[in-house]
């Protein structure tokens, strides 16, 4: 059964980050399933340390894009979300080609989420596991 509450498509969510640094990063959705949602980051100029491995904030940044992402698609109307916290553990490195994150939530409440990102290198390696907790805001 999906957890998803808003319709969408892969072209919308890769059109929604258009013009801030999910774009800039090169970030792209690729999949949507029932309860997870992937994402690909090269590692390149725009995503290495000085010393050519994948910057850790980098993968923060993908594991952060995913989990906002999520839990937007998890509420209804004018909810939208906001990161609370985010932390990261470095498996293993990547220097060349894409990663690629997957999501899955862990708890989708309704005043808060919490989401289990993991990113595997091109061989299918874990690099990183990162857990993101957001809010789920109300407009006014």
């Amino acid at each position: 059964m999906a957890i998803w509450k808003r319709e969408t498509t892969l072209l919308q969510l890769n059109q929604r980050s258009v013009g801030c640094m999910v774009e800039h990063l090169g970030i792209r959705f690729t999949a949507f399933n029932d309860d997870s949602l992937e994402a690909v980051m090269p590692v390149d100029h725009r995503t290495t340390q000085p010393f050519g491995l994948l910057h850790g904030g980098a993968s923060a940044v993908l594991a952060e894009t995913l989990g906002s992402m999520a839990g937007y698609l998890c509420t209804e109307g004018d909810d939208y979300i906001v990161g609370l916290e985010i932390n990261a553990n470095h498996i293993r490195s990547a220097r060349e080609g894409d990663v690629r994150g997957v999501c899955r939530p862990l708890h989708t409440g309704r005043s808060h989420q919490v989401w289990q990102i993991e990113i595997f290198d091109q061989q299918d390696r874990l690099c990183c596991i990162s857990r993101l907790t957001t809010s789920v805001m109300q407009r006014k």
